[in-house]
């Protein structure tokens, strides 16, 4: 910049150094006047040093031309963001008079004049002004969506025409050309708002949501929104991001967020580690649709400190969220068959505890599964890779059974399988734990070809005594919890009662 008497050198940030006259510059400024007070040139020039000047040169560049013109420039949407921070940091009033101004007139600015000026508020992020600047605009930008999208097809065209009046504030000349099929008129968008910050984004969705804005098309521009800013994030921008997706996809409605779409944020999430509340939400979305899950999505990994296979932990979660939601009937015997189908194929797991597998097999209510087909063949495969277990870890794996949702090949088969036959006694611990539960022995029922409904007859006596022994122990287990309360309660009653005075 040409100037005369050049006495004030301004160092901005570092980068860049501006020769300009004191006199001139303090008669506008008030931070200067403060700064200089009455020193004078006699000395040589006086020098003040900036740092964190928003916008950097461009900025004060731009109110130090204002100053030079006697109070004169020209703002408009192009510069406003600039001028607007640099005036509120050098005190120029009558500047921020005239960017005030502008501001007042935003809802006639065209899309891509807001998009402008939230990317330049980017750049202003060290001025207190940038947050609600940013707001105004986000709102002004929203707004402008929702009015776009919502016209009609031939509508939009007409008004996006260049002799349209609602041009300039409706439409540009990009958004025109997304108006020749329905798909790219609603998602024309996509790509201009990406090129703004993760935070700015994270406010428009907020935005959206709060407008009531199409749920699909917010749900469809999250994932369009992962797809490409994660081909060149850092792992802390890839974390940030995953998490303004799950927030915002957790308030949307549930029909809009495909499950197939939510495992895939799921494995990212589980890379990234993503804090604790956006993976609860996410987690929850899972479980809320289960229903609609397959047997690929379920099978994750399990954590790098895990020795399972698969993240059984998790599926866990899944199906608890899912049953907190009370649903039933074929939803209900969806899950139960996915669960079921999980079961076989973790079940061979060596890793897998007998308690975390008893666990998997009475998660679901066993009024869900019409058979047990499924489940007898996954214990049969869990015994065959677990041979270590005491009889009394077999006992309560096989008490899940129920006698009646067996074929007769099955029930055939268990009659004949040794690993069903092996159960003589509970372990010494459990045997003092319960010492008047009553021990089943099953034993290999052998009878001739000739009598197989007296055959079958026996099989089903085994397993009705095994069930009724099922619920005598959950009676006794009941009665000791009883017996229990009442003792503390008695013992409460007699340290309330006060003592006789003779």
């Amino acid at each position: 910049m040409e100037v005369r008497c050049s006495d004030l050198e301004v160092d901005i940030n570092g980068e860049e150094t501006i020769f300009l006259n004191k006199q001139i510059i303090c008669a506008y400024s008030g931070t200067l006047r403060k700064l200089l007070g009455k020193s004078t040139c006699s000395n040589g020039n006086l020098k003040v040093i900036f740092n964190d000047f928003p916008g950097g040169g461009e900025s004060f560049e731009l109110v130090s031309r204002f100053c030079y013109n006697d109070g004169r420039v020209a703002v408009m949407p192009s510069n406003v963001v600039f001028l607007h921070c640099a005036a509120k940091f050098m005190e120029v009033t009558k500047v921020l008079e005239q960017t005030e101004k502008c501001m007042e007139e935003i809802r006639y600015w065209a899309w891509s004049e807001v998009l402008l000026c939230l990317k330049q508020c980017q750049e202003v992020e060290t001025s207190p002004e940038a947050d609600s600047l940013a707001a105004k605009l986000m709102d002004a930008l929203v707004e402008k969506l929702c009015l776009t999208i919502e016209m009609s097809p031939s509508s939009a065209a007409s008004a996006c025409s260049p002799d349209s009046s609602l041009f300039r504030f409706s439409c540009d000349s990009k958004s025109t050309e997304s108006f020749k099929n329905s798909s790219v008129r609603l998602t024309w968008w996509f790509d201009e708002v990406l090129v703004l910050s993760a935070g700015l984004v994270e406010m428009f969705l907020k935005l959206m949501v709060l407008r009531k804005f199409d749920n699909l098309i917010i749900s469809r521009f999250l994932f369009y929104y992962q797809k490409v800013k994660f081909c060149s994030a850092s792992s802390h921008e890839k974390r940030k991001i995953l998490e303004t997706i799950i927030d915002t996809l957790c308030v949307l409605d549930r029909s809009c967020v495909p499950c197939k779409s939510l495992f895939g944020v799921l494995r990212l999430a589980l890379g990234l580690n993503i804090n604790k509340s956006s993976m609860n939400k996410l987690e929850l979305m899972i479980g809320h649709q289960l229903d609609q899950a397959t047997l690929d999505n379920l099978l994750v990994p399990s954590p790098s400190k895990s020795s399972h296979l698969y993240y059984v932990n998790l599926v866990l979660r899944f199906t608890k969220a899912f049953l907190d939601g009370a649903r039933g009937g074929l939803q209900l015997k969806k899950v139960s068959s996915l669960i079921d189908q999980y079961i076989a194929e973790v079940a061979p797991d060596p890793c897998l505890k007998p308690s975390k597998f008893l666990s998997l097999l009475t998660l679901v209510p066993d009024s869900a599964r019409e058979s047990h087909e499924e489940i007898y063949r996954a214990i049969d495969m869990y015994l065959e890779a677990h041979t270590g277990l005491t009889d009394g870890e077999k006992l309560n794996l096989i008490r899940t059974l129920s006698y009646e949702k067996l074929s007769g090949e099955s029930r055939a088969h268990i009659s004949r399988n040794p690993k069903f036959q092996a159960i003589e006694t509970l372990d010494e611990q459990q045997q003092q734990q319960q010492p008047k539960q009553l021990i089943l022995r099953m034993e290999k029922v052998e009878i001739s070809g000739e009598n197989e409904k007296l055959k079958e007859h026996i099989e089903g006596i085994q397993w009705r005594v095994m069930e009724l022994e099922r619920a005598c122990l959950k009676m006794q287990n009941q009665m000791e919890v009883i017996k229990k309360r009442s003792k503390s309660s008695s013992k409460g009653s007699n340290r309330s009662l006060p003592k006789l005075c003779s």
